[in-house]
């Protein structure tokens, strides 16, 4: 259970056992982001419910795992709308 993290479901499919994705940016296939290693602030943003990558793994991160996916990024902004995100 040493390699399990907590993610939602949606993450977690998207997921699946994918270690790299390709940085749509530079179109370069890099490692995503690990939580158990790297520091979140120094790979995202928040623009408002869109999480924006600031480093190629974070960028490759959001595609991979579809952060922004519009019924995602529509149920952030509700949360943050009632303030409870």
């Amino acid at each position: 259970m040493a390699n399990l993290a907590f993610c939602c479901a949606h993450c977690n499919a998207h997921k699946g056992p994918n270690i790299a994705g390709i940085d749509p940016n530079t179109k370069r296939a890099v490692r995503i982001f690990s939580p158990r290693t790297d520091e979140w602030a120094s790979h995202f943003r928040w623009n408002g419910a869109m999480l924006i990558g600031l480093t190629p793994e974070a960028r490759a991160t959001i595609v991979v795992l579809a952060i922004n996916d519009p019924f995602k990024s529509a149920a952030r902004q509700a949360l943050m709308d009632e303030g409870t995100y």
